[in-house]
């Protein structure tokens, strides 16, 4: 039973005033910021919120810095800045630290895609993400304390490059999040993999060049075929085939046909004369389709799948698998249109569920794969498209069996 005295000492301090819950600081770091760049895309949600779940939601975050790397013509950078409140810095580490000596951000949003890169041999353009993270990384050994890290896409265009950013990551113990906006977009029909599935073959069709689009095709495939029985193991080997060895890459044309069922986007005759075309019927694809590339993936556990970039013959990203005991499985992932660009913020609602419970909602080591796996490929590629043997692919991981996807 209360005292009198722990009575009135409970009371007063029920009506004490309670301190308003601060808003999460975030830092964003970019490559550019202008109409319809990533750092645009993703920045602006969390200046002025986006749609979620049939509602308008407004993050509970302050973007306190902003460092861009390239102003080009129609940067909006400082209107930015001056309309919300906060400084464009001239470094990194400034941006951290707000002008200071010391971390003095919550979270860190970087986002190294669009700008005038150079590409290297294999045709990767060397956008400074790795660069980017590891400024950061310098300010928080030297601040003594770590805050959770977006990577938007690939987390490099180098693997090994790749692999260091999550081990300096899980050594600071600061959570990561990167990869594509594909998995976590709306799917028609609204499917996922069944978890433990015994997955006999997969096929991604997509559109696109061969590193900053293919990277979304690969990831959406990955998020699909993570999910099979005893969950991920890694890459044995990759091959990448162009032109006419493409077509004879060897994957099942039942599959195929399951994808490109899947699209709203077909060309050829029905953008002529509406007249609906069966694309896998001898001869269509190879009119269509004048650079095909077909990513050939050996998982380590023996599955086989193949990426089909189909440029010319679709326009969306489209997905199939034979599942044993339940036949073909098939899906769209779903690119809303510009300017609202809605599967952004799809993805922008998981970067805010990692900021606010520093915990990631799906594995780093996925985007890890993929962006290995894609430069492999481009390496096969260069090679005279042989088949490479891929040991340091050997990337396991055990998925969330929770969906990602949006509803």
């Amino acid at each position: 039973m209360l005292t009198r005295r722990e009575f009135v000492g409970s009371a007063a301090a029920a009506l004490l005033p309670v301190a308003p819950k601060k808003p999460l600081r975030i830092a964003v770091i970019t490559t550019i910021y202008k109409y319809l760049s990533h750092g645009q895309h993703i920045g602006d949600r969390f200046l002025i919120g986006y749609p979620h779940d049939g509602e308008w939601h407004k993050p509970d975050v302050q973007v306190v810095s902003l460092y861009v790397d390239q102003t080009p013509e129609g940067d909006l950078s400082e209107d930015r800045a001056r309309e919300f409140g906060f400084r464009v810095y001239s470094t990194i580490a400034e941006a951290l630290c707000c002008g200071g000596d010391k971390l003095a951000c919550d979270a860190v949003l970087i986002v190294a895609e669009h700008g005038d890169y150079p590409r290297n041999e294999k045709g990767q353009i060397l956008y400074p993400r790795y660069e980017f993270f590891e400024q950061c990384v310098k300010v928080f050994e030297k601040s003594g304390r770590a805050v959770p890290v977006y990577n938007d896409k690939h987390l490099s265009y180098s693997f090994e490059k790749a692999q260091s950013m999550v081990a300096a990551s899980k050594k600071m113990k600061f959570p990561m999040l990167g990869g594509s906006s594909l998995p976590v977009t709306w799917r028609l029909p609204s499917i996922d993999m069944p978890w433990g599935a015994h997955i006999e073959e997969a096929v991604m069709v997509g559109e696109g060049g061969s590193d900053p689009m293919d990277f979304h095709a690969l990831e959406a495939l990955q998020c699909m075929v993570e999910r099979r029985q005893g969950g991920e193991t890694g890459v044995r080997a990759v091959q990448m085939l162009t032109g006419d060895a493409a077509w004879k890459a060897g994957w099942s044309k039942d599959l195929l046909s399951a994808a490109l069922s899947r699209s709203d986007t077909p060309l050829g005759l029905t953008v002529k004369d509406g007249r609906t075309q069966d694309l896998t019927a001898p001869g269509v694809l190879e009119s269509l389709v004048n650079e095909p590339a077909a990513y050939r993936i050996e998982y380590r556990d023996g599955l086989r799948a193949t990426l089909l970039m189909l440029n010319g013959a679709v326009k969306d990203f489209n997905f199939a698998a034979r599942v044993r005991g339940a036949g073909n499985l098939s899906t769209q992932f779903l690119l809303t249109p510009v300017p609202n660009v809605t599967y952004s913020a799809c993805l922008v609602s998981k970067i805010e569920q990692m900021f606010m419970t520093r915990r990631a909602p799906y594995p780093i080591e996925r985007t890890l794969l993929t962006s290995g796996i894609l430069e492999s490929c481009l390496t096969s590629k260069q090679q005279n498209q042989q088949r490479l043997e891929t040991p340091h692919l050997a990337v396991a991981y055990r998925p969330v069996r929770e969906p990602q996807y949006a509803a």
